[in-house]
């Protein structure tokens, strides 16, 4: 394949930008996984830089286990115009469909569990990825888990 196309392949793969991508295939001689790698490390000493940055706007959102489980999740980002990208709503509701899905008791264990959408990484990993990606200071802020009692049903 060319340059270009495993760019594009390595894009599709990660998220990662156009030119993140081009210097991490640069760097690890076209070698995919370490490219895959290289980027990941990349992405996580972004997230470590965008961490003092304040993230106070963001939404909250609602995932249903039928009407047995609900899970209410609010996903923090330093901007409303992130707040109203589709690709960060899109990883909101899956930030909340794994809380609705989660034995976790508290944020740290809930960090600490496997990335339901792609087990290799932790919901942490998963979340700097996402700064990468969007380039703000992302934060699972808080998440709360209801199940239905005897009686009654749970609606969002």
């Amino acid at each position: 394949m060319s340059l270009a196309e495993d760019i594009k392949v390595l894009r599709e793969k990660t998220g990662a930008g156009l030119m993140d991508c081009k210097k991490a295939l640069t760097e690890t001689n076209g070698d995919m996984d370490k490219a895959v790698d290289y980027l990941r490390e990349k992405g996580i000493a972004k997230a470590a830089k965008k961490a003092g940055r304040i993230a106070a706007e963001g939404i909250c959102a609602i995932a249903m286990e039928g009407d047995q489980v609900a899970a209410v999740v609010e996903v923090n980002s330093e901007t409303d115009f992130v707040a109203k990208n589709e690709m960060f709503q899109g990883y909101v509701a899956a930030v909340a469909k794994q809380a609705s899905e989660t034995t976790a008791a508290d944020m740290d264990a809930f960090f600490e569990e496997k990335w339901a959408l792609d087990a290799q990484y932790t919901v942490k990993e998963a979340l700097s990825q996402q700064v990468a990606v969007i380039g703000e200071n992302l934060n699972i802020r808080r998440f709360e888990k209801f199940e239905k009692a005897q009686a009654g049903k749970l609606v969002s």
